[in-house]
């Protein structure tokens, strides 16, 4: 199954609403509520562990000589409280497939060339990285920069011998590796571009019948993409394609959406802080969470400056934060009800017992 593929088309269907900003947002929406269960599980797991806190450190402490004999101890109190002490890891896990997913989905040809260039509120593309090389696609002309590299789009028109209508749509295996450059990339002078025959999905007699095709190749760096003209010779397939030269841009509408992926961030763990305030929390696993806290948000930002994110799935993350506020606060009253119920009922059962014991005196 194509998932970027699948991601676009779900993309298209929630844009309906009111573009692929909206529709970003939507499934993100549809992700996070989806994950619910989980997120009750990852809060109801940390308020078990804020309770057993006191009990494991005891454990600790008592076969600190010991590490086999405090490991089984440990395993035997997990056992014994139903605890699972990995449960809270499990929806990060879920989720960073889906971020590389939509990383790909949104970096992809297809996207770019469908709706890279949409708009949502200040964002002037949802394909556009903190720094790009821009590009004007479909001109006949490739904007490139010295070290940028290509790749092709996940199909192609072919021409063969003695047909006058071409096969639409034949795939490319390995898209990204196709298509190879010949020579140096100076830019201001043309390209040479070579595809091997056998990166066509064909039987080896159409493959000897090719006579040229027509193949979209995307620079990756710029995400400019053309629909260049190949030629058979011998046995590859070969294009020259005029160039000139691009300059970077900096996008400060990704540098804001990069503070406000940091901002949500922190009021993300500040909300689940303050579900742990009211806990018998280890003074010296308190200060090292607290820590925790304050590097991440930092540690990521810097590495959203470095790596290049696409605008779209930086208003994921986003929505994503926002999510994650609502959902500890509403999760959290959850627990605490779900407290007080059986702290009521432990009351109660203390004062039925207390009356058993009057009558029988």
């Amino acid at each position: 199954m194509d998932f970027t593929t699948l991601t676009i088309d779900i993309l298209k269907t929630l844009s309906i609403v009111g573009g692929y900003g909206i529709g970003i947002i939507l499934l993100t929406i549809i992700i996070r509520a989806a994950m619910w269960p989980l997120g009750v599980s990852q809060q109801r797991s940390m308020r078990t562990m804020q309770l057993l806190q006191p009990k494991m450190k005891a454990i600790q402490e008592r076969y600190k000589s010991d590490p086999q004999k405090m490991q089984q101890k440990m395993m035997e109190f997990y056992k014994e409280h139903k605890f699972n002490p990995m449960a809270g890891c499990f929806p990060l896990l879920i989720q960073m497939p889906i971020f590389i997913l939509l990383y790909s989905t949104l970096m992809s040809p297809q996207f770019i060339q469908m709706a890279g260039d949409s708009q949502f509120l200040f964002i002037k593309r949802l394909d556009a990285t903190l720094k790009t090389t821009a590009g004007v696609s479909k001109d006949g002309v490739l904007g490139v920069g010295q070290y940028d590299t290509f790749m092709t789009g996940k199909t192609a028109k072919v021409f063969l011998q003695g047909l006058e209508e071409p096969l639409l749509n034949v795939k490319i295996e390995k898209p990204t590796k196709a298509v190879e450059v010949q020579g140096d990339l100076i830019p201001g002078e043309p390209v040479d571009f070579k595809i091997s025959l056998d990166n066509l999905n064909l039987k080896f007699s159409q493959l000897d019948q090719i006579e040229k095709a027509e193949i979209d190749v995307m620079d990756v760096q710029s995400k400019e993409t053309e629909i260049i003209n190949f030629v058979r010779k011998d046995g590859i397939l070969v294009a020259s394609v005029p160039t000139n030269k691009v300059e970077t841009s900096f996008h400060w509408d990704v540098l804001a959406l990069i503070v406000l992926f940091a901002i949500t961030m922190v009021l993300s763990q500040k909300a689940m802080m303050a579900m742990n305030k009211n806990s018998q929390q280890d003074p010296a696993q308190a200060a090292m969470q607290k820590s925790m806290n304050t590097f991440m948000p930092i540690m990521l930002t810097f590495t959203f400056v470095i790596i290049p994110i696409p605008a779209g799935v930086l208003l994921y993350l986003i929505a994503s934060n926002c999510f994650q506020v609502l959902q500890t606060i509403v999760i959290n009253k959850q627990l605490e009800a779900e407290d007080a119920k059986k702290e009521s009922k432990i009351d109660d059962d203390v004062i039925a017992d207390a009356k058993r014991i009057q009558e029988k005196g």
